[in-house]
């Protein structure tokens, strides 16, 4: 299995382009919004999630980039966390693929209809399935899911749906027995994620925010913020992480100290065990 980290950033990327704090305005490595390329034979790809920036994460990832005929793409389908913005828009910018399959939890599949009508848009289109993440059905990879928190959208706030409204995704290479574990959303450490992380070769966790009162302290914005933003600080899931998987941190915010190399924050992830990728980063299972 290949894993190609398209971004890993949240949303509005590094530097955020509203934004003047010390990181923004620094020299550390820009990084786009979160979105990972899988493919179990190199041929054909399936992405989780689809950032904004999806044009640009295509054409600079030689793998998905049209060909050999002119109209021909190695992109198969795509698989949804959740229903945020930053994480779906990108669907938009995939309208003249012709047709993919979109796995989502159902609460995510009727805000897309309903709430942000994307699903109307681009079935104008055509050939557009929209499944539920229950029933991911992926060409060499045994794919399963876990509900990791019931944060929805602010679009989506009036919605009916009691969820899950987010996801993490475990897929598996059905020939390597390699196992890959996507979460970059997590309110918390929710019960099961032990058992679902088990034997897992590489987990891309939420590294949103490094500490709970980050947001207020770089950009003056309200304390207290990220709870109700559903992430769970880096602080809180380092010390959770056992021996064994590759742990890995994607989705970081533009307030996240630990964006700077030379931080002592990026320092304290790397003695932890864990690592802070770059948009390009290829893992092999």
């Amino acid at each position: 299995m290949r894993v190609i980290l398209l971004g890993t950033a949240a949303g509005g990327g590094f530097p955020q382009w509203n934004c003047a704090c010390a990181l923004c305005v620094s020299d550390a490595p820009s990084r786009t919004q979160d979105c990972v390329a899988v493919s179990a034979d190199g041929e054909g790809w399936y992405l989780l999630n689809v950032s904004p920036d999806i044009r640009a994460q295509i054409l600079a990832t030689p793998p998905l980039r049209a060909g050999p005929g002119p109209r021909e793409i190695p992109l198969r389908g795509v698989l949804l966390t959740d229903a945020e913005l930053d994480h779906s828009l990108g669907l938009l910018l995939l309208r003249e693929a012709g047709g993919l399959p979109v796995w989502a939890p159902d609460a995510v599949l009727d805000a897309l209809s309903e709430q942000f009508p994307a699903r109307s848009i681009i079935d104008g289109y055509g050939g557009w399935d929209w499944l539920p993440s229950s029933k991911v059905a992926v060409d060499g990879l045994r794919v399963s899911m876990l509900p990791v928190s019931d944060k929805r959208p602010k679009y989506a706030r009036s919605s009916t749906e009691d969820g899950p409204w987010v996801v993490a995704y475990r897929l598996e290479d059905v020939e390597t027995g390699g196992v890959f574990v996507y979460a970059p959303c997590l309110k918390s450490w929710p019960d099961g994620f032990d058992d679902f992380t088990r034997d897992a070769d590489l987990v891309l966790l939420d590294g949103t925010f490094y500490a709970p009162d980050e947001m207020s302290g770089a950009t003056a914005a309200e304390a207290g913020a990220q709870p109700a933003m559903g992430h769970l600080p880096i602080t809180g899931s380092l010390a959770k992480l056992r021996p064994g998987p590759r742990w890995a941190y994607t989705h970081l915010n533009n307030t996240n100290p630990v964006i700077d190399p030379a931080s002592p924050e990026h320092a304290a992830v790397l003695d932890g065990g864990a690592s802070l990728p770059l948009d390009g980063t290829e893992f092999k299972l």
